[in-house]
């Protein structure tokens, strides 16, 4: 009788946890503003219509990364993808761009879809 009096105790605390920490998780969220968000529209992988098209963005460079090719950019909507303002890693096509993607750099770049990537070929 002690043991299941003790186990449905542990298991109320445990419960009772989850669920606190569940709520936390909530309140962290209530500040992001989704409201204008459409994420059926964020299919990055699915191959459509603007394949191989140019796609231009304003961004703010946050990592640049010249020896594994990749650059982290915050950038603005991109309305020609369905894309809200976000902060992702890109690939890099030309390590000479590299040049003018120093961290803190505000650029216009020019992406495009490589397969399931989507690669910085411009910047501006």
């Amino acid at each position: 009788m002690k043991r299941l009096v003790f186990t449905v105790a542990a298991l109320g605390a445990l419960a009772s946890g989850t669920f606190v920490l569940a709520e936390q998780k909530m309140d962290d969220m209530k500040s992001m503003d989704m409201k204008n968000m459409d994420m059926k529209k964020m299919d990055m992988g699915k191959k459509d219509a603007t394949s191989g098209q140019t796609h231009r963005a304003k961004a703010t460079v946050k990592k640049a990364d010249p020896s594994a090719g990749t650059v982290t950019l915050a950038h603005e909507p991109i309305k020609s993808l369905n894309w809200p303002a976000m902060t992702m890693a890109f690939k890099v096509k030309d390590k000479a761009l590299f040049d003018r993607l120093a961290v803190g750099n505000q650029v216009e770049v020019e992406i495009m879809q490589e397969g399931k990537d989507y690669v910085v070929t411009g910047v501006n």
